[in-house]
């Protein structure tokens, strides 16, 4: 695919996603997590996406550990407002065996300098279209941003949220899935 195709490809999902999103904010109802098949974890480690720079990464490399996947954008303000929690749980339970990941719906230009302008310290990698429709297989249905899901050590997807989460509710939600010790 060519990259004036690829960037053309990643307007339309951000603006849909956008305006999913912005449809999922409107609800003041609190929506329960979603609940997804046992095994469903298996898809999303199954990925293997490009970081900023291009180089391949594959989620399978954080197999055995609690993983917090967190699909956003640069663009999406409510992203925006939860990853400085994601960031400080990230750096308190990184030794404990948790690792989070970022994958944005965006361009690797933008992810890139957002990564380094906000030292996030988690990897960030670059989502597609396909990306995002695995999503509502996992319990996105809207597709809109942000989503999280929590998987634990083994790999079963534990918690699953579209919206933002407080770092404390973040936390909470983590903590049990650690090994004892």
């Amino acid at each position: 695919m060519n990259r004036a195709v690829r960037v053309g490809l990643i307007v339309i999902v951000a603006v849909a996603a956008g305006l999913s999103g912005m449809w999922a904010r409107q609800s003041t109802t609190p929506r329960p997590e979603a609940t997804v098949p046992a095994g469903a974890g298996a898809k999303l480690l199954a990925l293997t996406l490009p970081d900023p720079a291009g180089a391949p990464q594959s989620l399978a490399q954080w197999r055995g550990k609690v993983v917090v996947a967190n699909f956003w954008a640069t663009w999406c303000p409510p992203c925006l407002k939860e990853i400085p929690g994601f960031a400080e749980v990230s750096r308190k339970l990184a030794a404990q065996g948790v690792q989070f990941v970022g994958i944005s719906i965006d361009s690797p230009e933008q992810v890139a300098r957002f990564q380094q302008e906000k030292a996030v310290p988690y990897p960030l990698l670059i989502g597609s279209a396909e990306t995002l429709q695995l999503s509502a297989e996992l319990g996105n249905g809207p597709q809109a941003l942000p989503f999280t899901l929590i998987l634990d050590s083994q790999g079963e997807i534990r918690h699953v949220k579209l919206g933002t989460w407080s770092e404390a509710d973040l936390e909470a939600r983590i903590r049990p899935l650690l090994a004892p010790g």
